[in-house]
This record gives structure tokens, C-alpha cells and sequence, in this order.
């Protein structure tokens, strides 16, 4: 398959460096679409992967004498996780669920959330020290960064945590206005 490689050697390394990145980058998305449950997606990229996989460790195996290909492999692997990570957090894939834990008036953030077009939940609780208002709210993982910087600004001693979701149902995701009336009425209560 590689019967170049006879004539330029020192294209092996480099083929099996860019080999694992391709191929560890592809297992961390595969890895990430096993955990959200896709289960048509998980199995291409497998394929691919593994695919990618065997035509590299047969030419590992091919050269066994090779101390740069050994290196090649290695690097590859450590590339191929640094890579996978970077392409994880640029496709930002699944929805997350942003919990707010703030001392302020939780309807007024759903208000300038709203204003969005992003929807949320405010509860009432009881903290250690005084009651508080938690407001939950669903996104797109790549919509995170966007609702954290409004909730900060809301309340920069806002206390937040962010979970993974792997599954949703049904939910409001793009709101129309609130009413006006019922709006005004919660706020005062």
C-alpha cells in the first residue's frame, strides 16, 4: 500500500504522526457521541477510526526496527488528544444546563433572558445564609459562554454551575415575549 515509503523513508514518521492525529482525534469525537447517545453517529466515526488505525499500526508493524516511527506514534497519540479536544470544543455538540444561584430577583434575569430568546426556570431556595433564587436554564453548548457573561453581569456574585445533558425532551428553547401583565404581577410579588 505504501510502496513509496521504499523510495522516501522519511515519510514514514510523518504518515504515522498525522495518522494517529487523525486517528485519536476521531476516537474523542467518537467517544463523545457514545456518551450523548448518538448512536449513528458513533459508529462512522468508529469506522474511520479504526480503519485509520489498522493502516498505521501496519506500517509500525511493517517497521519494526523504526525508533522514529515508535516516536511518530507516540507524538501522534499526544497530538491526536491535544487536536481532539481543540475540534471537541469548536463543534461544541449537546446542550448543557446552566444553574444560576443568585440573591437577586431571579425574574428580572429571566426578563433580560428572555430578551434573548432564551428561556429559563427560576425556583425559590433556602442557602446556608439567605434565601435565593435559582434560575435553570438549557442551552446549546455553544451558546454557554453568551448566557454566563448575562448572568454575571446580572449578578457578578452570582453562583453558577454547568452540568452536561444527555438527553432532553420537549422543553422552550426560543421564547416569544412574556406577557406583560403576568410579568409585571411576578415582579412585584
Amino acid at each position: 500500500m505504501f510502496d513509496f515509503l521504499d523510495s522516501y523513508p522519511w515519510l514514514l514518521p510523518i504518515i504515522i504522526f498525522v495518522g494517529r492525529i487523525f486517528d485519536v482525534t476521531l476516537g474523542t469525537l467518537r467517544i463523545i457521541f457514545v456518551s450523548k447517545g448518538e448512536r449513528y453517529k458513533a459508529p462512522i466515526v468508529g469506522f474511520f477510526e479504526v480503519f485509520i488505525w489498522v493502516v498505521i499500526i501496519s506500517q509500525i508493524f511493517s517497521n519494526t526496527n523504526s525508533i522514529v516511527a515508535y516516536l511518530a506514534y507516540a507524538a501522534g497519540y499526544a497530538a491526536g488528544n491535544y487536536v481532539g479536544i481543540l475540534v471537541e470544543n469548536k463543534i461544541a455538540f449537546g446542550f448543557q444546563l446552566l444553574r444560576v444561584y443568585t440573591k437577586k430577583e431571579g425574574l428580572e434575569l429571566i426578563q433580560i433572558l428572555n430578551k434573548k430568546n432564551i428561556g429559563a426556570t427560576v425556583l425559590k431556595g433556602e442557602g446556608a445564609m439567605s434565601q435565593v433564587n435559582i434560575i435553570e436554564i438549557v442551552i446549546n453548548r455553544k451558546s454557554l459562554e453568551e448566557v454566563v457573561n448575562i448572568a454575571t453581569s446580572f449578578d457578578p456574585d452570582a453562583f453558577y454551575l454547568v452540568e452536561d445533558i444527555r438527553y432532553k425532551q420537549k422543553g422552550i428553547f426560543s421564547l416569544g415575549k412574556w406577557d406583560n401583565k403576568r410579568l409585571t404581577s411576578l415582579l412585584k410579588k
